[in-house]
């Protein structure tokens, strides 16, 4: 099973709406939002999620979406 990870505090980034979308998609996977995932300086810079422990970023939410997408 898929552990995907994401911080509440990229949700800025428009990252709520790509959990939302992974949810849907992949039902299968274990998702969580957690306070901070301790990469302060990359949520800040864009969105971002970790994918079975493997930091995943991207310039857009869709950009991350796909790249989850791909990891699963």
């Amino acid at each position: 099973m898929s552990e995907i990870n994401f911080c509440e505090n990229n949700f800025a980034q428009g990252v709520e709406e790509v959990k939302n979308k992974v949810e849907n998609d992949f039902s299968d996977a274990n998702i969580e939002v957690l306070p901070c995932l301790g990469y302060c300086g990359d949520c800040a810079v864009g969105p971002f999620a970790v994918v079975n422990d493997e930091f995943v970023d991207a310039s857009s939410p869709d950009e991350l979406y796909e790249k989850i997408e791909q990891q699963l």
